[in-house]
């Protein structure tokens, strides 16, 4: 039997996108076998079962990269198996295949900070780094073996192609020829199209991220049957910033109470300090762990277990983010972070009620204080937006001999630097820092090497460090006149490198330290409650005895008022709401789980028992993403708006 005109070619084809699929498997394997500790797979049957629902995903993917490749090598021409096509058909192949290729590699490193894979978010906080090329360089020497492997797969990649070509031929330009192509253009052209969608029905949408939660029993497994290239394209042109209408707002008003007003201190200005500590997560500090019970538990912050002594902290908290600039929003402007940042969204630019505007309207200087090169992480151009009176950072600081070659000045230094400049200043003040050192690569001044415990992580030497940097800028602020009348609080931006299994828990992902310290020790004490970042902003109003409505999604944590402690956030690709007794687990327009608060891993969901408590929750939920929605969409993010 004659065969099919240009089944050669078609069978080439079909050779190299199924090339694809093989390395995009060993990119999950090895994405896996880096953050073993972190995805819960637990058996050979569950590993091989969620590997086979990944193909899905590389389907989506791989036709999305691949589609200008396929097309141009099965279109109705006669020059498609000359041997200058086929050149051009090589170098279009693996320079779009291997530019995606390459962000599962990033992600073998980057998913041990975010536990997430990286999206089109991820990007835009990379557009804001003035020194790319020095953290490339970095990147490269720290992990270089990721580099390796991806120069191994790369080389085998090409290699594998080359063994199969096509032969060069002039093929008969007759009636059959371009009909048959014509028919299998379109075959394959509808074949990619159901793929690219993961099915062809009607009545589904084309397969996103949430999709590879239907196949896991751990949260984490998600992130396994995803790959990289599909989380950017999923998210390279969407808004999840939508609308929604699901309450009333009476039951917005009485629920989430959005617009706070607070009558239970005498007002006062201190001046207020906040130290936002790079990747200072909860797990390593000793103060914030005593009723863990994690084995042969270490800590390595001695002074901020010192200072806890005199302070009030909150033991449950949470970031409502997973970036730097997240923590940022959320902790001076009470604006949270879900499946996308605010701050890269179209909404920022816009008028923002924060503790800055506020405090402004006080009579208070305003300060933002940062090591890194000038806009890195996007912090000026968001503290612009917030209407800080005054940025520092390492243009301000002039002196590169401190400079860490990576991402700033040294915090012990800079962190003196900021007691010299505030010392200059009028009281009232208020001033943001945001720390540097505990950042990858992890190294500390070459000074202090062997001063810190190395710990079981490379950031833990670099928590020591930030600590001492700590225990010498309260050390020299004490000598000052602005120190007694001081609130300091002390909160990390999001959590870093995880040790202890505890903390690869769902539930303790981006669990952080919130501390307010007062020389007279008026808070003091440990508290329990669920908190967040969310709650720094109108807990410091209300100590202050600021009494003007604000508006605030977050509550005072040292006030017993209607709103009840719990944390908002977004994780494995789902909205969770923690309050009282559950955790609530929502898809944006209804809850999809509930779990008791001891369940930190989330597997036992309890909803097919759901009690008044769990309805109460979730119609919290709905109010809370609904009012969110509404303000920022429509630029009611102040008390005034109406």
């Amino acid at each position: 039997m004659k065969r099919f005109p240009r089944y050669n070619e078609y069978k080439v084809l079909f050779y190299r996108i199924i090339l694809a699929y093989l390395f995009y498997m060993a990119a999950r394997i090895l994405f896996f076998i880096y953050n073993i500790n972190l995805v819960k797979i637990d058996s050979v049957t569950d590993f091989i079962t969620l590997s086979y629902h990944g193909l899905a995903f590389d389907t989506t993917t791989i036709l999305y990269i691949n589609s200008l490749f396929i097309i141009l090598s099965v279109f109705p021409l006669i020059i498609n198996a000359k041997k200058g096509f086929q050149k051009f058909l090589f170098y279009l192949y693996f320079s779009t295949n291997l530019l995606a290729f390459t962000t599962n590699f990033i992600d073998f490193i980057y998913y041990k900070y975010t536990f997430n894979r990286s999206t089109r978010a991820s990007l835009d906080t990379l557009e804001n780094e003035s020194n790319k090329t020095r953290l490339f360089f970095n990147f490269l020497i720290e992990y270089w073996h990721v580099f390796l492997l991806f120069f191994l797969c790369a080389y085998l990649w090409i290699y594998l192609y080359k063994k199969v070509k096509i032969q060069h031929h002039i093929p008969n330009a007759s009636v059959k020829y371009f009909a048959a192509s014509i028919l299998s253009f379109l075959f394959l052209t509808t074949m990619c199209i159901g793929g690219i969608r993961g099915d062809f029905s009607k009545s589904t949408r084309p397969i996103n991220l949430l999709d590879a939660s239907r196949y896991v029993t751990d949260a984490s497994q998600a992130d396994y049957v995803l790959n990289t290239p599909f989380a950017i394209i999923r998210t390279w042109n969407t808004n999840t910033f939508q609308k929604v209408n699901l309450v009333s707002k009476a039951t917005i008003d009485s629920l989430i109470v959005p617009i706070k007003q607070y009558h239970n201190n005498p007002k006062t200005k201190p001046n207020v300090v906040i130290l936002i500590l790079e990747s200072y997560a909860k797990e390593y500090i000793s103060s914030f762990n005593k009723d863990t019970k994690i084995p042969n538990y270490k800590g390595y912050s001695p002074f901020v277990d010192s200072l806890a002594q005199h302070s009030m902290i909150y033991t449950n908290a949470y970031a409502n983010g997973y970036k730097s600039i997240h923590g940022m929003s959320s902790v001076i402007a009470g604006v949270p972070s879900f499946k996308d940042a605010f701050t890269s969204s179209p909404f920022p630019k816009q008028k923002i009620e924060s503790l800055v505007s506020i405090l402004k309207t006080e009579g208070y200087d305003t300060s933002f204080f940062h090591g890194a090169p000038n806009g890195s992480m996007g912090f000026l151009g968001f503290g612009n937006i917030l209407g800080y009176d005054h940025y520092y950072g390492k243009n301000e600081y002039n002196n590169d001999a401190d400079f860490d070659g990576s991402w700033g000045i040294w915090d012990e230094p800079f962190m003196q630097y900021f007691n010299k400049t505030l010392s200059q200043k009028k009281a009232p003040f208020m001033a943001t820092l945001f720390s540097v050192s505990s950042h990858e690569p992890y190294v500390i001044p070459e000074k202090y090497e062997g001063k810190f415990p190395k710990g079981d992580n490379p950031i833990h030497q670099c928590i020591g460090y930030t600590d001492y940097s700590l225990k010498q800028f309260f050390k020299a602020a004490k000598k000052e006149a602005w120190y007694q009348n001081t609130i300091f609080v002390l909160v990390a931006d999001h959590d870093n490198l995880i040790y202890y299994p505890e903390y690869g828990k769902d539930q303790n992902f981006h669990t952080v330290p919130i501390l307010f310290f007062t020389p007279n020790e008026k808070y003091k004490g440990v508290n329990k409650d669920w908190a967040q970042q969310i709650d720094i902003y109108p807990t410091l109003l209300d100590m202050m005895g600021y009494e003007k409505p604000f508006r605030s999604w977050g509550r005072s944590l040292i006030s017993n008022d209607k709103v009840k402690p719990f944390v908002m956030r977004y994780s494995s690709d789902k909205y969770q709401m923690m309050s009282g007794n559950y955790i609530c687990t929502f898809d944006g327009e209804k809850a999809v789980g509930f779990y008791k608060k001891e369940d930190k891993e989330l597997k036992n969901n309890l909803i097919s028992h759901r009690t008044i408590e769990m309805n109460l929750l979730e119609l919290r939920c709905k109010a809370f993403l609904q009012d969110y929605m509404e303000r920022i969409i429509d630029k009611k993010l102040t008390s005034k708006d109406k």
